[in-house]
C-alpha cells in the first residue's frame, strides 16, 4: 500500500508556516504536497526536499485556484487523502474544495460557523451558552442603536476577523462616531458589534477526533489582546500553567465543549478564548477551527516535551490521537513590543535580564537592530520560559517585561 498523499496549503512561508511544515514533513510514510503563493524556492533546501510536490497559485483563499491546483497534483501524484492548513481565512475556502473534490474534512457549513462570528454568535445563544452581546450592524443609525441598548464599552470587528486584527474598543460617543467614520458600516460591508465584557481573558485549546474532545489545555493572556491592539508599546505574556485541571475551570470545560458540538466540530485543533468576568461567570468570545498563534503549540511543546505541530498533523492526516506525556512544566511568552516611533533603536535590559532569569529560557527570538515595527500582537520579538512551578514562570514573565525595553527610534 502506497503512502498517503497529503496538501498542505500555505499562503506564505510565515515563521508559523515554516515551524509546521518542518514538524509534518518529518512524519514517515506521508508524502506531502504543498500549495503556496510564495515560490518554492523561498524554502530552505530540506524542506524543499522532504516535498513531493509543490503547486503556486496567486491567491490561496480562492478556492477555485485550490481546487484546480489539487487537481494537478493528484494527476502526478496519486488520490488526495488530506487537505488541510492552519491559517484562519484558509478554513472556509480549504472546506469548499474538499467538498469538490470529494476529500474527507470539516464541512463548508461548519467551516463558515467557526470562520463567521457573527453567526458563530448566534449560534452560541440559540444554544444558551454564555457570550456576548452582539449585532451585525449595517448603517449608522443600526450603531447607535445598539450602543444605547447595550451601554459602553462596545467592541467592533469585522465579521471574518482573526488574531484581534481590525478589532478595536470605543468607550463612549465620540468615540464610536469616530470609528463609523473608519469603518462605514453598510449592507455590502456589515461590521460586528459587540458589548465589552470585563474580566480576564483566557484560551482553551482542544483536540478533536470524530467530534469528540479528546485533550484540552489552558492559557491566561496578561492584559487582554484587545488591550495589547489598543496600546503598541505594551508588552504582554501568555501563561500556561503546568496544573491543568482545577475545579475552577469545570464551567469552561463543559461550556467549551457544548461549543465545539453546536457549532459541529469534527476531527482537527480548535482554539477558543474566553473571559472570567468580575462576578465569577464566565463568557466566550470566540473560537477558531485551527491550531493557536501567539506561539501557544510551542508553549505546549515545551510543557509536555513533545513536538506538537507534528502531533496536530498526525490529528489532521491519520484522524488519530496520542495523547502527549503528561505535562512537566509551567511555560510562558513574553512578547517584545517596541516603544516609539521609527526602527528598533536599542533594547534595553537583557543582560541584567539574563543573569536573572536566564536559566529558565528555552526559546527566544530577540528584536535586531534596525527592524521595523510588526504589526502584529506579538510585537518585535519574543521570550519563552519554563520551570515545574507555575509561580516561578508568573514572576519571571513580569520580571523580564519590567526589566527589557525595545526603543524604537
Amino acid at each position: 500500500m502506497s503512502a498517503p498523499f497529503v496538501i498542505f496549503v500555505s499562503p506564505y512561508f510565515t515563521d508559523n508556516a515554516l515551524r509546521l511544515l518542518d514538524a509534518m514533513t518529518g512524519i514517515p510514510d506521508v508524502r506531502f504536497g504543498l500549495i503556496s503563493q510564495d515560490p518554492l524556492e523561498r524554502l530552505v533546501p530540506y524542506l524543499r526536499e522532504r516535498l513531493a510536490a509543490h503547486r503556486p497559485v496567486d491567491d490561496a483563499l480562492d478556492t477555485g485556484q485550490l481546487v484546480a491546483a489539487a487537481q494537478a497534483l493528484a494527476q502526478q501524484n496519486g488520490p488526495v487523502h488530506r487537505l488541510f492548513g492552519a491559517v484562519e481565512q484558509l478554513q472556509v475556502p480549504l472546506a469548499e474544495a474538499r467538498e469538490r473534490l470529494g476529500v474527507e474534512g470539516m464541512s463548508t457549513e461548519a467551516a463558515r460557523n467557526f470562520r463567521d462570528k457573527e453567526r458563530m454568535k448566534t449560534i452560541l445563544r440559540a444554544a444558551g451558552l454564555p457570550c456576548a452581546r452582539h449585532r451585525l450592524v449595517t448603517s449608522d443609525a443600526e450603531a447607535w442603536a445598539f450602543a444605547k441598548e447595550v451601554g459602553y464599552p462596545l467592541v467592533i470587528k469585522p465579521p471574518a476577523g482573526a488574531g484581534s486584527q481590525a478589532t478595536f474598543r470605543v468607550n463612549q460617543p465620540p468615540e464610536l462616531a469616530q470609528a463609523l467614520k473608519t469603518t462605514a458600516p453598510a449592507p455590502a460591508q456589515p461590521v460586528l458589534f459587540e458589548e465589552f465584557i470585563m474580566g480576564d481573558e483566557h484560551s482553551w485549546d482542544s483536540i478533536s477526533v470524530n467530534g469528540r474532545p479528546l485533550w484540552h489545555s489552558y492559557t491566561h493572556y496578561y492584559p487582554t489582546p484587545l488591550e495589547v491592539m489598543r496600546n503598541p508599546w505594551i508588552q504582554w505574556c501568555i501563561l500556561l500553567p503546568r496544573e491543568k485541571d482545577e475545579p475552577e475551570y469545570d464551567d469552561v470545560r463543559e461550556a467549551a465543549e457544548r461549543t465545539l458540538s453546536v457549532l459541529g466540530m469534527t476531527t482537527g485543533m480548535t482554539h477558543l478564548e474566553w473571559f472570567r468576568r468580575r462576578d465569577g461567570s464566565m463568557a466566550i468570545s470566540e473560537v477558531a477551527a485551527r491550531p493557536p498563534g501567539a506561539q501557544i503549540t510551542t508553549l505546549l511543546s515545551r510543557a509536555h516535551d513533545v513536538d506538537f505541530p507534528q502531533l496536530w498533523a498526525k490529528v489532521m492526516i491519520f484522524g488519530t490521537f496520542d495523547p502527549p506525556p503528561s505535562r512537566r512544566y509551567a511555560v510562558g511568552a513574553a512578547f517584545l513590543r517596541g516603544q516609539g516611533q521609527g526602527v528598533v533603536k536599542a533594547i534595553h535590559g537583557l543582560e541584567q535580564a539574563e543573569r536573572e532569569i536566564g536559566h529558565l529560557v528555552c526559546d527566544a527570538k530577540l528584536p535586531r537592530l534596525g527592524q521595523s515595527p510588526s504589526p502584529s500582537y506579538e510585537g518585535e520579538g519574543y521570550v519563552i520560559m519554563r520551570h515545574p512551578e507555575t509561580a516561578v514562570v508568573e514572576q519571571a514573565l513580569y520580571h523580564l517585561i519590567s526589566v527589557v525595553r525595545v526603543e524604537l527610534g
